[in-house]
Formats: C-alpha cells, structure tokens, sequence
C-alpha cells in the first residue's frame, strides 16, 4: 500500500470500500460535512484579563503581569501580548499553563533523536499516539527495539496508532510489542468488524504525541515513519537516477506542567476506542516549573461544536496587529480562513504564507493554487518551497503567539480529524520560530501577481475542479 502521511479521505474510501462504493462514501461524507463559522468578538474579549495557571494553580494578577513584562523583549510587546492572551482565553478551551520549557526541533533526524532519547531515560511509563507508527530508526537503533526493552526493564509502554495512517506498517511491528507486554490501541480500525465503538471510517487520528513520565511531550508534524529516514517519501533509499528530496517539518519537545494536559488527551483517547486498562504507572506526577513559558494544549475532534484550535486560529488571525507567518503542508483554506488573511492584510499586517510547490496532495496543492490571485491582489505574500516536501504546520502572530502542532490549515482538520496543537506566548519562541521561518523563505520563491495570472487557462480549470474535494483533503 503506498505510503500517505495526511491522505485523502477519497483514498480511505477507495482503499477500504473499493472504487465502487466510492462515490456513497463521499454522498455520506460531504452531506454533513459543513464548516460552522466562528463570529467571536474580538473586541468584547479584549475587555477581560487573562487566566494564568501555574505549577501549584492560579497566578494572581500581580504574578500574572509581572510574568507577561519577562516574557516581551521589546517595549508594547507586554500589552500585545496580554490582549492575546485575554482574546484567546474567550474562545478556547484548556487553561493556560505557566511553568513550562519548550525546545522547538526541526526535521525528522532531531526529532527522532529527541523522542528517543526521551524514550530511552523513561523511569516509569511511555504513551505513544501517531498518525503512522512504523518501525523507524534513529542513531542505529529501531523504535520496537527499544520500546521492548523498555517494557522488560518494567516501564509501563502504551500505544495508539490510527488504523489508516499505519496501514503500511506490518501486523507483525504490532503483534511484536502486544507480545511484549506492551498495550496497543488501533484508532477507528479501517475493518467495520474490528471496531470498539460507532464505524467512523473518515474519522482518523492525526496526532503525534510523545509523553515520557509525565513529565515530557513531544508534539508536532513529524509522524514516526520511515519517510523521515531518507530523502524521498516512501522509500529507504533515493530511487536510481532521480534526485531525494528532504521533507521539511517541524515538532515541539514540552517539560513542564502542560504536559499533563496531553496526558489527559492521551487517556481520552483510550477511553473512546476501548483501550485495555492501563498498567500501574505515575501517569499524573506533580510537575515543578521547567522554564517560563506559558502553553495552551488544544486538543480538537469531530465531536466538537466549536473545534478549538479553529476557532483559536481564527481568533489570533483576527486580532493580529502587525504581522502572520504561516508554514503549511496543505492550505486548503476554509471561507473564514480566507476572508480573514484577506482583511489582515488590507488592514496592514504583514501576512506572509510558506507553501509547498509539490506534495503528496496533488489535489492540495491545486486547491491552494486556486486562491493564490485573491490573497496576492489583498496584499498577502505567498512563497513556494523547491527541492523538498513540506510538512510543517506552524503558525506565528505578531511575534509573541506561535502555534505548531499536527492541525494542517484545511477542511479535514477542522471537519474529521483527530488533532493536538500547542499554542506558546511569549516572544522567545514567536522569535525563535521567525528566525526558522526566515531560513526557509530564503530558499523559498515569491510568488507575483502579474506573472501568476498569465498561467494557463487549463490550469486555472484543474484547480477550480479540485475545489469538489476540498472538505476531504
């Protein structure tokens, strides 16, 4: 089966179902597939002040403020920041957690060596949820390998994998760690005959997240397959006479407080697809402040009215006062989506998008080609990777709110998946995830109105078709 790290609901249909029953898969799914709108006042938000928790629980006014003056480095940026955070906490659901460090690790090589090194110092337990679970390598040594040896030396190891985005790894990587001793969950099982709850064959997890003694996490876009091994998708070496190409992503290794708010997501989780019980283990420790910033785990489903790290986005979008820096795998924007980049620029904020020029989406890629002329007439400035596939999904708002997580900025995100998002205040990482986004846009190109408009007719056909697919992609 080929390898698709943020497929297609069509491809899930296909695969599962066959071409035949494709079309009532997608009569069954776009019929209640609809976006909700979000019309959350930022003006009446600002009005509030923001709530902070800390290691040991709420921070007082004085603490709050006095926490907001260390994180800004620049005069006004307190002020900026504080509105953030009050527009934010109006909309969104999770405290905000002070006490936290965060180490932003870029690629699948430093992630790998991140996770396995958290993975390997487990004292107590380990719980893995990912999109694809394969048996990946880092620094010679292979994930079930290590996790085995983990369970051995009497560490409780637990494990969520979703259905479709693993169904490339063997039966035989899972029945391996089961036999060890280690619990594994499949998500939303692609069989009907294998689920624990209602079939939701278009509902899948995307989340990718590490946590180590409750203590760690790592989150983000970097899926633990193979893919990150080698420098062209799917395979374990570059194909003969063709060039590799490096896939571009972006996780986030958490220590702190926050970290127990992923712990609860991962036990969610677990509860819905019936998981076995758990294994005796210090899932909850009391966690000391790791480092000063302030994070806001958002953990969004289908089950929700209002999917959280939407509504924040839009929120934080809304409210921007001078600039935005998008890196997204697939922008596929909704309506709100759109309307609000368009208006940020035209208001005057630097709104900037990095963007892949090829994908294992074509269909993205061409639904994004779509809306390029609106928002380059609006003001908005869109830059194309070259030589590389683009997986981040990354987020920056007037220097001082980042965002980076497993949330694509498409319909599928919003409408059917599973996903988990870290949102940080403060300057230091807004800074620090600027700088990684400038490094990319230097090697990135521009894209210019007047040359764009002259592309072919039939091109401007294709993507004005792929629009049909776009709640699946």
């Amino acid at each position: 089966m080929a390898q698709c790290h943020d497929a297609e609901a069509v491809g899930h249909c296909r695969r599962a179902l066959g071409i035949t029953a494709l079309w009532a898969c997608l009569g069954v799914v776009t019929a209640c597939a609809t976006v909700p709108d979000f019309d959350q006042d930022g003006g009446q938000a600002a009005g509030s002040k923001p709530h902070i928790v800390g290691a040991h629980g709420p921070l007082t006014a004085s603490r709050s403020k006095a926490l907001l003056e260390r994180m800004s480095t620049e005069p006004g940026e307190a002020g900026m920041l504080e509105r953030h955070l009050a527009i934010e906490q109006a909309v969104a659901d999770g405290p905000l957690i002070a006490g936290n460090r965060v180490d932003i690790l870029r690629d699948g090589p430093e992630s790998f060596h991140a996770i396995f090194a958290a993975i390997a110092g487990a004292k107590d337990h380990v719980d893995l949820e990912y999109f694809t679970l394969e048996d990946v390598e880092s620094d010679g040594l292979r994930l079930g390998d290590l996790l085995t040896a983990k369970r051995r030396a009497g560490v409780a190891v637990n494990v969520i994998y979703d259905s479709y985005g693993s169904s490339s790894t063997p039966a035989s990587f899972f029945e391996r760690l089961k036999q060890a001793g280690i619990n594994v969950v499949e998500f939303n099982p692609i069989n009907p005959l294998d689920a624990t709850n209602s079939y939701a064959l278009n509902d899948r997890d995307h989340r990718k997240i590490l946590v180590v003694d409750g203590t760690t996490a790592i989150i983000g876009g970097v899926n633990l397959s193979t893919t990150y091994q080698s420098k062209s998708p799917g395979k374990s070496v570059a194909p003969e006479g063709k060039s590799s190409e490096h896939w571009r992503d972006t996780d986030l290794r958490i220590e702190g407080p926050a970290v127990a708010r992923l712990q609860t997501l991962f036990f969610d989780h677990w509860a819905t697809q019936k998981g076995p019980p758990f294994m005796s283990a210090d899932y909850f420790p009391r966690v000391a402040a790791k480092g000063r910033e302030v994070v806001r785990i958002l953990g969004s489903t289908p089950d929700n009215s209002v999917p959280q790290y939407y509504v924040t986005l839009l929120s934080a979008i809304r409210n921007a006062e001078k600039s935005i820096t998008i890196s997204a795998a697939y922008f596929v924007p909704t309506h709100q989506e759109m309307e609000d980049l368009i208006d940020a620029a035209r208001r005057g904020v630097d709104v900037r998008l990095l963007l892949p020029d090829q994908s294992d989406s074509a269909r993205a890629i061409a639904v994004a080609h779509s809306r390029y002329s609106d928002l380059l007439e609006a003001g908005v400035k869109i830059y194309e990777t070259h030589g590389l596939i683009l997986h981040t999904k990354t987020v920056v708002v007037d220097g001082v709110w980042s965002a980076i997580g497993s949330s694509n900025f498409d319909q599928r995100s919003v409408l059917f998946n599973d996903e988990v998002d870290a949102v940080v205040l403060g300057s230091g990482t807004a800074q620090a995830m600027e700088t990684m986004f400038a490094d990319d846009l230097a090697k990135a190109r521009q894209i210019d109105l007047a040359a764009w408009d002259k592309r072919p007719l039939s091109q401007r056909i294709g993507e004005f078709f792929s629009r049909i697919w776009q709640t699946l992609l």
